[in-house]
């Protein structure tokens, strides 16, 4: 026997299901994009004017190439959530799915070819 009421079997679950889960995910690459975006326009800046050799003597350094990493890395996924959103809102069926898988991995083409150029860039 289920003596489970309605509420009790709704509660922490949202409208479809991972509601607060998503909140959560984007509640902390919002804060982590607070503090990130600023250190990146910062460490950006600083590495502006210079010749090409000595671009990659900055970007050569950890700190700049961290947190071009991490920024890069943060702000991909964020977006990636972001757009997973407004498509499920918006379509549905086999078209969905499709274009979840695109944006996906779209997202992750870009954060792999970024990656690699910041690799590059500092090696």
């Amino acid at each position: 026997m289920n003596y489970l009421t309605d509420r009790k079997r709704a509660e922490g679950l949202g409208a479809g299901g991972a509601g607060t889960h998503h909140h959560w995910q984007m509640m902390v690459s919002s804060i982590l994009l607070v503090f990130l975006v600023p250190a990146f326009v910062i460490t950006f800046g600083l590495g502006l004017g210079g010749t090409y050799e000595e671009v990659l003597a900055y970007y050569g350094r950890p700190v700049p190439a961290i947190i071009t990493g991490l920024t890069l890395v943060v702000g991909i996924i964020h977006l990636m959530r972001e757009a997973q959103v407004a498509v499920e809102d918006y379509m549905h069926g086999l078209a969905e799915k499709l274009t979840l898988i695109a944006v996906a991995a779209f997202s992750y083409t870009m954060i792999a070819a970024g990656l690699f150029a910041l690799v590059k860039l500092a090696l």
